[in-house]
């Protein structure tokens, strides 16, 4: 599957997103979200087998339950058994979701036919404006097997606040945007949140911390 081909397919709303997002190598993005775009500050709190930070004995995130595009309910413990990485953003946004969701791609088919044992979760965080249609159509088109979720405001809230994700929702200039954090979750076979990914990852080092956990 090639990024041209899928993003083609596209509403014009995340065309230009999609086509972004597999550019990614291409593209320069100022991340301002508490600090994550500092790689330099994550390498000293990096463990020494990780690329992403190591999380300690406190835990972070857990299972939830959101619905799936068609309304179906969807829990993360569906998904014990394999390593889940999960992500939480918004299908208009212009840089961060897109390039995540394709350099999550790029890393799981780094993996080969360890591939089927990776499953990509992606949480909106703008249930009101991404609809189911617009979820099914956005969240595939990066990888077929990839998983959009969508819930109410409370429940949205409610994963947010498991996993320390913090967002914003702004109107600027007639528009809507959402300001949100940029970290993303790795997550083990047996539910546990094993390594936080920060935004300046590359697909090659989200490939590498994948590899650690599958081989645990």
């Amino acid at each position: 599957m090639s990024g041209g081909q899928q993003s083609g397919a596209l509403p014009p709303p995340f065309r230009r997103a999609a086509d972004l997002a597999w550019s990614v190598a291409a593209v320069a993005v100022f991340v301002a979200a508490a600090g994550l775009g500092l790689h330099g500050a994550w390498k000293s709190i990096v463990a020494p087998h990780y690329e992403g930070r190591a999380v300690g004995a406190e835990p972070i995130g857990g299972d939830f339950t959101l619905e799936d595009p068609d309304g179906r309910p969807v829990a993360l413990s569906r998904f014990r058994g394999k390593v889940v990485l999960l992500a939480f953003g918004y299908t208009r946004c212009p840089d961060v979701c897109p390039t995540t969701l394709a350099r999550f791609a790029q890393a799981r088919a780094l993996l080969g036919a360890d591939a089927t044992q990776v499953q990509v979760l992606f949480v909106t965080v703008d249930p009101e404006r991404d609809t189911g249609e617009l979820m099914r159509q956005y969240v595939p088109a990066f990888d077929p097997s990839f998983i959009g979720l969508r819930g109410s405001t409370s429940a949205t809230e409610r994963v947010a606040t498991q996993y320390g994700v913090s967002y914003k929702i702004v109107e600027l200039q007639g528009q809507v945007l959402v300001d949100h954090s940029a970290i993303d979750y790795l997550i083990d076979r047996t539910g546990r949140t094993r390594v936080l990914l920060p935004y300046a990852l590359s697909a090659q080092q989200v490939a590498r911390d994948l590899r650690t956990v599958l081989d645990d």
